[in-house]
C-alpha cells in the first residue's frame, strides 16, 4: 500500500483567515508510508508541512510544498494498562480518543475543550485545557513516533532520546512529523460540574481562592457587562447526573451556538447593538450542576467561527492584565461581542510550552469571523507582552524569535534541537521563520 496523493489544491483552516496552496497534499496510512512521503520531498527539495483538522488560527501548518494529511494515520495502536498509557497513530481525533478510552473503561486528566483537533496538532501547539495541578495535553505524552527531515523514525521517550521528547512534545512540527503519539492515562472518573453566574468584581478578587479550591476553575467575561460565567470542575465520588438531553441541547446548541451566532451575526452588521447583545448574552446563561465521565465535562461543541488571541501570563499578573483589558476596551469605544475566556494551568518542564516553568493563567480574546479584529488584539497583544505574555502557538499573534526566547528561558535548547534534526529546513514555513528565526 502506497500513500493516497491528491492533486494540487488550496487548503484552508476551520476558520477560514489561513489559505495555503501545496504542490501537492499526500495522505499516508502508516509510518512506513508518512516516511517515504518525507523523504520523497526532502530529495525533490520541498518543505514538508503536516495539517491537522485546521484549527490553528496561525499559518504554523501552511506550506507551498508537500502537505502531509493526516486523515488516514489514525486509531488506536495499543493499550497498555500495566504501563498506564495509550498510544493512538497521530492524525487521531480527540473524540475519537476520548471515545475509545471510555470503551476501555479509562481517561485522560485533563483536556481542552473542544474534540475536532488531531492528537498531532493538538500536542504541536500546546493546545492546554483549565487545571490547578493538571497540565495541558503535551504533559500527559509519554512517547512520540518523529519522523525527521530525512524520513528517519526516531522513537522518543524520557527514556529514549530524551533530549528530542523534552522538546518534541510542544515541537510547532519545526522537529519532524509526528506519527503516534502515547499519552498516560487513569481509571475513567467523574467530574461534578457547577457553572455559575458571577459579578467581574467578585471573580478577580477572589481568582486566586478560586483557582486553589477547585481542580479545574475557568470562567468567561463579557465585555461591555459585569456578568461572568464561571466553572469549577472538581471529582465526585458519583452518581453520574448527566445534563437531560433537551436541557443540554438548550444550553449548548439553541442559546451558546445558534442564538449566540445570530447576536455575533447582528451585531457585525450593526456595531451599535454590541453592548445590549453582551448584556443580554451574559444573563442568557443561568446556573446549573451536573456529573459524568471527564471528556462530556471538559468540552463542548463550538459551531460559531471566530478568530482568537491567548495569552499565557504569570498566574500573579493575571488579574491585572484582565482589568487592563477591559479598561482599555471602554476607553477606545471597541465594540467586543465575544467572551474573554480565562484558563489556568500549573508550571511544567516542557521548553516552549505556554507554561514552561511558571504557574500560568490564560486569557484568550476572540472576535466573531468577519468582524475587524486588529484594533482589538493589537491593543490586547500590547498589555499581555506588558506582563511578559507568551502568545498560544496556533492563535493569532504578532511575536518574533527575538521576543519569544527572551520570555522562554529553555528557547536556545529547543533551536539546538532543531538544528540538529533539521539543519536544512525541511520543516520550515514563513511562521516558523518568524518565532523560531532561520
Amino acid at each position: 500500500m502506497t500513500a493516497t496523493t491528491r492533486a494540487s489544491r488550496p487548503w484552508r483552516n476551520w476558520a477560514g483567515n489561513v489559505t495555503a496552496h501545496p504542490v501537492r497534499t499526500v495522505a499516508p496510512a502508516t509510518t512506513e508510508e508518512l516516511s517515504a512521503a518525507v523523504a520523497r520531498a526532502a530529495g525533490e527539495g520541498l518543505k514538508v508541512k503536516a495539517t491537522g483538522s485546521g484549527h490553528s488560527f496561525t499559518t504554523v501548518a501552511a506550506t507551498d510544498g508537500v502537505l502531509i494529511c493526516p486523515d488516514r494515520l489514525t486509531g488506536p495502536l495499543a493499550v497498555d494498562r500495566a504501563a498506564g498509557t495509550v498510544t493512538v497513530r497521530a492524525g487521531t481525533t480527540l473524540r475519537e480518543l476520548n471515545r475509545t478510552l471510555s470503551a476501555h473503561g479509562l481517561s485522560l486528566a485533563n483536556m481542552g475543550d473542544i474534540m475536532e483537533q488531531t492528537v498531532s496538532g493538538a500536542v504541536s501547539t500546546g493546545t492546554h485545557g483549565t487545571g490547578r495541578d493538571s497540565g495541558a495535553i503535551a504533559a500527559q505524552i509519554r512517547g512520540l513516533e518523529l519522523v525527521t527531515a530525512d524520513g528517519s523514525v526516531l522513537t522518543c521517550s524520557a527514556r529514549e532520546n530524551p533530549e528530542v521528547f523534552a522538546a518534541a512534545r510542544v515541537g510547532l512540527g519545526a522537529l519532524g512529523v509526528i506519527a503516534a503519539v502515547t499519552f498516560a492515562m487513569e481509571p475513567e472518573f467523574l467530574l461534578m460540574a457547577r457553572e455559575e453566574p458571577m459579578a467581574f468584581g467578585r471573580v478577580t478578587e477572589d481568582f486566586d481562592a478560586l483557582v486553589a479550591e477547585n481542580e479545574h476553575f475557568e470562567f468567561f467575561w463579557f465585555p461591555h457587562t459585569d456578568s461572568c460565567v464561571t466553572k469549577r470542575n472538581n471529582r465526585s465520588a458519583g452518581p453520574a447526573a448527566p445534563i437531560g438531553r433537551v436541557s443540554g441541547w438548550v444550553t449548548d446548541e439553541l442559546v451558546s451556538n445558534g442564538v449566540f451566532g445570530a447576536a455575533c451575526a447582528l451585531g457585525r452588521a450593526v456595531p451599535a447593538t454590541v453592548p445590549g447583545l453582551a448584556r443580554l448574552s451574559g444573563r442568557a446563561l443561568s446556573a446549573r450542576t451536573y456529573t459524568d465521565i471527564p471528556y462530556k465535562v471538559f468540552t463542548s461543541p463550538r459551531r460559531v467561527r471566530f478568530l482568537e488571541m491567548e495569552y499565557a501570563l504569570p498566574r500573579e499578573a493575571a488579574m491585572t492584565a484582565l482589568r487592563e483589558l477591559r479598561a482599555m476596551i471602554e476607553r477606545r469605544g471597541l465594540r467586543i461581542g465575544f467572551p474573554v475566556e480565562v484558563r489556568t494551568a500549573p508550571a511544567d518542564d516542557i521548553p516552549l510550552s505556554t507554561a514552561s516553568g511558571r504557574d500560568t493563567a490564560y486569557i484568550a480574546v476572540h472576535m466573531y469571523r468577519g468582524t475587524p479584529h486588529r484594533p482589538y488584539f493589537t491593543a490586547a497583544e500590547q498589555i499581555m507582552t506588558a506582563h511578559g505574555g507568551r502568545p498560544h502557538w496556533g492563535k493569532l499573534h504578532s511575536r518574533d524569535a527575538a521576543y519569544l526566547a527572551g520570555v522562554y528561558p529553555r528557547f536556545g535548547e529547543f533551536a539546538a534541537v532543531r538544528d540538529r534534526l533539521d539543519p536544512h529546513r525541511v520543516f520550515g514555513n514563513d511562521y516558523l521563520r518568524r518565532v523560531l528565526g532561520e
